[in-house]
């Protein structure tokens, strides 16, 4: 058994310790005055304390102030272990059984104009999530992961509407283009799903793991994967890749790759501005079968004085009992 609050033992013990220490004194001082002749004035009084009824009643009197003074201890200390918190430990060991969420975000100038609709799109589908760990990973010629996956909403929400601010331009450098800048050409969007892909933590757990990928496919430059081969990737490490296309019915070519990019992993490919875009992903993800997750074990510390409550209550009804009896 763990105290929190030990001293208060050492509390409990000096209140015996003072209770006994006056009890003695006044004993003393009482006897004191009987030897110096302050005694009852009662006739033959010693044949009186010789009769064997005297006798009983005076041992029962004795152990009944012993008990009282027995029971008065005990409770005195049962309060002290109550008031120092009796803690136990349980090792808890916690099971997500969400599923895990990359969203892929093109940042390229080419989607400049519609990435503040994305990052709404983004948000709403946030709220259609309940524990589904969320991460985002932006790029152009080279990405950048901004949070990994979590299942802290309030925080995810918060990067979200950064990033979204960061599109007004009025920093030197915006916060969406820190990072992705580094390689050579834009849109990079092989290399950028591939990145998504590679975010998932916990590889070798079987997960349900899906990447939303919002881009207009307009590469620009070589990338070091394209995206079919992204795509292959995505689908043998058991990712499902959705994509958003601002440039839906506008061109069929980009339209066409990027729906087979997504069939390819067991995903499908949605309008940036369809009226069911939303509701769609959020179904087609929770479709998914959440596994289990198993997090950190932790030691979990928690009160427990019940027993000495328990304890606490039988010494104090014994206390009353025997003080009546004694008729104290």
């Amino acid at each position: 058994m763990a105290l929190a609050m030990w001293w208060m033992i050492l509390v409990s013990g000096g209140v015996v310790v003072v209770a006994a220490a006056i009890g003695l004194v006044l004993g003393l001082r009482s006897r004191a005055r009987t030897d110096a002749g302050e005694r009852a004035r009662v006739a033959r009084a010693e044949r009186l304390r010789a009769l064997p009824s005297f006798r009983s009643a005076l041992r029962r009197r004795v152990l009944g102030l012993t008990g009282i003074l027995a029971l008065g201890a005990v409770a005195v200390i049962a309060a002290g272990v109550v008031a120092a918190r009796p803690q136990t430990a349980q090792t808890i060991q916690p099971v997500n059984t969400s599923r895990d969420i990359m969203l892929c975000l093109d940042v390229s100038g080419s989607m400049s104009e519609v990435d503040v609709e994305v990052l709404t799109v983004f948000e709403e589908l946030l709220d259609g999530f309940k524990g589904e760990r969320i991460g985002l990973t932006i790029f152009n010629s080279s990405p950048v992961q901004i949070f990994p996956l979590t299942d802290d909403y309030e925080f995810v929400k918060g990067h979200l509407q950064s990033i979204r601010e960061s599109f007004d331009y009025l920093d030197a450098v915006p916060e969406h283009w820190v990072g992705t800048l580094n390689g050579d050409g834009a849109s990079l969007i092989g290399d950028g799903l591939a990145a998504c892909s590679m975010a998932f933590d916990h590889p070798d757990d079987e997960r349900s793991r899906s990447v939303i990928l919002a881009t207009d496919n307009e590469i620009n430059g070589a990338s070091i994967v394209t995206l079919d081969e992204a795509a292959a990737y995505a689908k043998a490490n058991g990712v499902r890749v959705f994509t958003l296309n601002p440039v839906e019915g506008k061109d069929e070519a980009v339209s066409a790759e990027l729906e087979k990019a997504a069939t390819a992993t067991g995903g499908r490919a949605y309008g940036l501005r369809d009226t069911t875009t939303v509701e769609d992903i959020v179904t087609q993800v929770q479709e998914q079968e959440a596994a289990e997750l198993k997090g950190q074990a932790q030691v979990v510390w928690s009160d427990s004085p019940n027993l000495w409550i328990v304890v606490l209550m039988i010494v104090a009804l014994g206390f009353v009992l025997v003080a009546w009896r004694v008729r104290l």
